[in-house]
């Protein structure tokens, strides 16, 4: 590994401050809320947990909505950051805590906000990280992404709404193949929502799920491909008309 690749100490100070700065934040809401047993609050990695943690904060989220709306803005937006597992089942915890209109507003806010976080994160400190996690990918999205420069944020929403690639990965890889930060915040706002409404729909309905494979329907799964396809075609377009110039300029000249 070469000079510039290492991973100096500020660098570890840097990421280090950013998770003080969210840990100050939920102590702070901690803080805020009446004296109780909070011995429900962990980060669910099942089903069973998350609705035994919904059946609590239901208490709380009439009486302290602004602190249970921070509380979880902080900890999805941590998430995100630092590339923690499990934002689908905070995804679904914002559909049984508020509805579908606000849960998606919700989880599109956090989701983009934690995006974005990690995106300048990874933009300060996170090359030999990917270069070293996925060499191959990398170098994939980056021949992508120069290929279709003229309709990157058609591209970009491909990414969001399809499974082509891992949003982690595109929080982490944008910056470093230079993808501008307005194609990738938009990218991300919209391309959410169609994952973020077929979330927090089964959310509201938390208690007749019985597993994840429940929340995609081959309804949901079409929509998702259609939305997939219909913001990758004008890039494609683009690309096949770049092609054909070319072609056109060569019969002109003979």
């Amino acid at each position: 590994m070469g000079r510039d690749e290492r991973f100096p100490v500020w660098e570890a100070a840097l990421g280090a401050g950013v998770a003080a700065a969210f840990a100050a934040g939920l102590v702070g809401v901690y803080l805020s809320m009446p004296d109780s047993d909070y011995s429900f609050l962990k980060l669910p990695r099942n089903l069973q947990e998350l609705q035994i943690l919904t059946g609590h904060l239901e208490n709380y989220t009439s009486d302290y909505t602004l602190q249970v709306l921070v509380g979880y803005c902080a900890v999805y937006i941590f998430m995100q950051t630092f590339m923690i597992p499990g934002t689908i089942f905070m995804s679904l915890l914002a559909g049984a805590l508020f509805g579908q209109l606000r849960g998606v507003a919700l989880v599109v806010f956090a989701a983009t906000a934690g995006a974005s976080s990690c995106y300048f994160l990874s933009k300060m400190i996170g090359k030999p990280l990917v270069f070293t996690l996925w060499p191959d990918k990398l170098s994939f999205f980056q021949r992508q992404v120069a290929k279709r420069r003229e309709k990157l944020l058609n591209y970009m929403l491909f990414l969001r709404v399809t499974p082509t690639l891992p949003n982690t990965f595109i929080n982490l890889a944008s910056p470093i193949v230079d993808v501008p930060y307005h194609i990738f915040l938009l990218g991300t706002l919209i391309g959410l929502i169609p994952a973020s409404y077929v979330t927090v729909r089964a959310g509201i309905a938390l208690g007749e799920l019985t597993s994840l494979s429940d929340l995609y329907d081959t309804q949901s799964i079409a929509l998702l491909f259609l939305i997939g396809v219909v913001s990758v075609t004008p890039a494609l377009l683009g690309k096949d008309e770049a092609q054909e110039k070319p072609s056109e300029m060569a019969v002109g000249a003979s």
